[in-house]
């Protein structure tokens, strides 16, 4: 831990409790995070209604921190998301940091109370750290317009985010890949790469062969994330391998999911657990043989770390930032993004491996998500945070 007082920090989230995606995760954890290290922490978020709740405690993750939820409206064309009306978000920025009167702002996204966050912080001399979970599959998913639009719109937010970007102390991202991908596309520099962190201790490594063979997918059924790859991977594999895929997850996909599983012929192969609690995650990811993900889209993947921290071997889309956590031969393999046949193939090898094999690979994941430790996250941001020099 960094040395000084305990700091007033604010952390702007367009996602949230009860959200369930990777960048709410993230917030959840470095808030509870920065509580437990005697931090006085208040999150400003979209509240559940459209209604402005007054400020008043939560408990995320086991610790109590002060939240303040802002009227939100839910996006029609997804399942959960929700926002504050853009024009509005200067508006609350003012009267949350005029009750909160923070140290440090940190936000979790650039696009609406992020934005207006950043920008009132700036103003009033409040220094701003800016973490970066988004990427263009992720805005356009749920996008109801054509094509040129989109193109239109997200230049468009791209040239904004860099404006917000510019206010800044400095800007963060999960991984290096990703840091790159934000200089590349926004045009900064001394993009921070910061992984989002586990707690490994929250998770039960088997390190043993599996009774039977089970694939394991946990996350938001959306298109950036193709599932449907996975499960036509799973009609081409070995019938004598008796595999079972187990998802865990909700999303705007799902139907159309299960309906391909019908047509492929698959229906007793497969399992959509919807959302799970977290002793249920614990638990498919301690039976299950393998984990698989052919998302195209992660800047990081908690999941992925979550499934490395509980013994599993990865099978991976060679895509963004999924290298960084699956090492090819090592702790599992990766194959080209969308490719159902060497998907097929690189599961195969996982579940066809002896004992020995699938124990490295095993242990392989284990060394691997060590460096992704929660804590060595919470020093660098603590750092950030004081103008400290970073941890090594």
């Amino acid at each position: 831990m960094t040395s000084g007082r305990p700091l007033k920090i604010l952390i702007g989230c367009d996602t949230f409790a009860p959200d369930i995606n990777g960048a709410a995760r993230f917030a959840e954890r470095l808030a509870a995070g920065l509580v437990q290290r005697g931090h006085d922490v208040h999150v400003v978020a979209p509240n559940t209604a459209y209604r402005r709740s007054p400020a008043h405690t939560e408990v995320i993750e086991g610790e109590p921190m002060m939240m303040h939820r802002l009227p939100a409206l839910r996006w029609l064309p997804h399942d959960w998301v929700r926002f504050v009306w853009p024009w509005r978000s200067k508006h609350w920025a003012r009267k949350v940091l005029d009750q909160v009167q923070p140290d440090i702002v940190h936000i979790q996204s650039h696009i609406i109370i992020g934005r207006g966050l950043t920008r009132i912080a700036h103003q009033r001399g409040i220094p701003v750290i800016a973490t970066n979970h988004v990427m263009a599959e992720n805005i356009l998913d749920h996008s109801t317009f054509p094509k040129f639009i989109d193109d239109v719109v997200l230049k468009l937010a791209w040239a904004d985010a860099k404006r917000t970007f510019d206010m800044t102390r400095a800007v963060t991202t999960p991984t290096r890949r990703a840091a790159d991908f934000l200089e590349r596309t926004v045009d900064i520099h001394g993009v921070v790469p910061i992984s989002c962190g586990i707690d490994r201790r929250n998770y039960d490594p088997v390190i043993a062969p599996r009774d039977a063979n089970r694939i394991l997918f946990v996350g938001r059924l959306t298109g950036e994330k193709q599932v449907d790859v996975v499960l036509r991977a799973v009609q081409q594999l070995d019938p004598a391998l008796d595999v079972h895929f187990d998802i865990a997850g909700g999303g705007d996909q799902r139907k159309a999911l299960e309906a391909l599983t019908a047509q492929l012929g698959i229906e007793d192969r497969v399992t959509f657990h919807g959302r799970v609690t977290d002793e249920q995650l614990r638990a498919l990811y301690s039976r299950s043989s393998v984990f698989a993900i052919a998302s195209i889209a992660e800047l990081q993947s908690i999941v992925t770390m979550e499934a490395m921290a509980s013994a599993l071997p990865i099978v991976g889309a060679n895509a963004v930032a999924l290298p960084h956590l699956v090492h090819d031969g090592e702790n599992g393999h990766l194959f080209e993004p969308g490719n159902v046949d060497d998907l097929a193939d690189k599961l195969t090898r996982v579940l066809t491996a002896s004992p020995a094999e699938y124990e490295r690979m095993q242990r392989a994941s284990l060394d691997g998500v060590a460096v992704h430790d929660i804590n060595r996250t919470l020093d660098t941001f603590e750092a950030l945070y004081r103008d400290e020099p970073l941890p090594a």
